[in-house]
């Protein structure tokens, strides 16, 4: 599956901790941040795949689950720790579920928003995928 999981820098010291997401860090350059926070209890994000778009998806606070699909298999990844995340590269269904309470899902894009660019129907994702290959 074209994903992968990515420490990020962690520098420690006694006021507290800090981790970077700079130039090197990811394998894109960043055109767009946003984070999902105040998720209520049971509910759910992403449910889309991407044609071209790149994003790297870290937990800052609390946890949640990713269930990602190519059209082959089915992985579930719990993101937990803000100093590591996960790259989800174009071609794979994603659905983000299981939010702790207070979690805060940041997610870093490699491009800015573009309709044309999601595929919302996990039907018309898989015809995608065959097509594709």
């Amino acid at each position: 599956m074209n994903i992968e999981l990515i420490s990020l820098p962690k520098i420690e010291e006694r006021r507290g901790n800090l981790s970077v997401i700079e130039g090197d860090t990811i394998p894109f350059d960043i055109k767009r941040v946003y984070y999902l926070y105040d998720v209520p209890s049971g509910a759910e994000r992403g449910g889309h795949a991407h044609k071209k778009l790149k994003q790297f998806l870290v937990a800052l606070s609390g946890s949640f689950d990713l269930i990602l699909k190519n059209g082959k298999e089915e992985r579930v990844i719990t993101l937990n720790k803000p100093n590591e995340g996960l790259l989800i590269n174009p071609g794979i269904w994603r659905e983000i579920k299981n939010f702790s309470s207070g979690s805060v899902c940041l997610v870093v894009a490699s491009a800015q928003f573009e309709e044309a660019d999601y595929i919302r129907e996990y039907k018309e994702f898989l015809n995608y995928i065959n097509d594709t290959q």
